[in-house]
Order: C-alpha cells, then structure tokens, then sequence
C-alpha cells in the first residue's frame, strides 16, 4: 500500500487571513517502508514573511523571492501525491492550506478523508500526554537532532517514523520476520515447495561454453576452477 507522509510550513496560521504556503515536504512510503522517493518544494508566498514564523522555520522573505509560486508546482506536488492517503500531523492545519492553495490556482480540492492525522492517532494511544511531534520522538527513540528549526522535509521524514510507531508496524514487522522460526518451532509444517514441471532453457549457447572451458583451461592446474570441473 503506498501512503504519503506530509509536512508544510507557512506564513502564520490561516490560510484565508492573508498567511500561506512557503514549503512542502512528501515521504513515500509502501507498505509503511520508505522508499525513498520524496517532494520537496519551497514556495514564494508573494507576500512578507512575519517575524514569528521566521523564527520557527528560519525562512525568510528574501529567500523565498526567487522560489516558483505554487501554481508553477501544483501539477507536480499533485502528480506525486496522486490517490495515495495522506499522513499529516494535525491535518486539518496542513489540508487546510494546501487547498486553500489548490483553490487559489482553480485546481481540484483534496478530499479531507485521505487525511491519516498522527496527532489523533497519538491523542487515542497515549491519552493525558503531550503528543507534539518532538515529544512522540522522546517517547519512541527518534533521533531529532538535525531539527534545529521547523523544516517540511526533515518533518516528514521524523513523522514517517513516529508513524510507524503508532500503528505499531515496526513491531508486526519484526513478528512476521520471525514467524518461520517460531512455526518450526511449534511444529508447523513449512509450505511445500512447488518445482518446476519443466526446467527453464539454459541461457547460454555452446559457443560461449566452449570460450568458458578454454578460459578455465588456460588459468593454470592450480585454479580453483578444477575443482568444480
């Protein structure tokens, strides 16, 4: 199953309030496995950049003046996403602006339903804590210490992990790995393995079989090829 998890990062938090997207960060995943296939975009917001998001994200104004606006990635970003669910961490924020984007550029919505939210995949199974996203790090193990600031990317590439972790996949994982053993174990009969009701055509002409024996011939009697001979 392929998914697709995702990260934004913006001017500030509402998308029909003036703020909007400055960069978008996708992970593929299949079979809850990175791939490593992503998209990675940066966005001119065509707009100031506010003193309260640079400090989240370090992204500023100036840098962003020269990056494509989002209807010059829409078709892209779209593209790679195609029908796959979407995992976001508090989805309606990030859904929220991309198609508030998505409806600026006169391109079709996505649909809130694909949304996978991690925070409420969090809030169900560790009820009472906190489930930031650093703090799901803390409690799994995850190494965060490249995040000094915000970053889509680098997000999506943590949130990949930490949903692993939540669906508890990494652990079936591991069971399904080790289930021959255990099946041998119990005394479970191995499945049958099935042969061939004719064998495959060699692959090699009598021309080439014949340079291969006078290659083996001219190494010498010590090679080790004469003991398979």
């Amino acid at each position: 199953m392929r998914e697709i998890v995702l990260d934004t990062e913006t001017t500030g938090l509402d998308p029909y309030k003036g703020d909007r997207l400055v960069e978008i960060g996708c992970v593929e995943l299949f079979n809850r496995i990175p791939t490593g296939e992503v998209f990675h975009v940066y966005i001119n917001p065509e707009r100031d950049m506010p003193a309260e998001a640079f400090n989240v994200h370090g992204l500023s104004a100036e840098f962003l003046r020269d990056k494509p606006k989002f209807a010059d990635v829409c078709e892209a970003f779209a593209t790679f996403i195609g029908d796959a669910p979407l995992v976001i961490h508090n989805a309606s924020f990030d859904m929220g602006f991309i198609n508030a984007e998505l409806e600026r550029a006169g391109r079709p919505l996505v649909r809130r339903d694909r949304a996978v939210d991690t925070l409420l995949l969090a809030r169900r199974k560790h009820a009472g804590g906190s489930n930031r996203l650093d703090d799901l790090c803390a409690r799994y193990g995850i190494d965060t210490s490249r995040r000094v600031k915000h970053g889509a990317l680098l997000d999506a590439e943590i949130l990949a992990e930490v949903y692993v972790e939540l669906i508890e996949a990494r652990q079936a994982q591991l069971i399904l790995a080790g289930a021959g053993a255990h099946d041998r174990a119990a005394g479970i009969a191995a499945p049958a393995i099935r042969l061939r009701p004719e064998p495959l055509p060699g692959r090699l002409t009598e021309e080439e079989r014949d340079l291969h024996r006078a290659f083996v011939g001219g190494l010498g009697e010590k090679t080790i090829w004469n003991d398979y001979a």
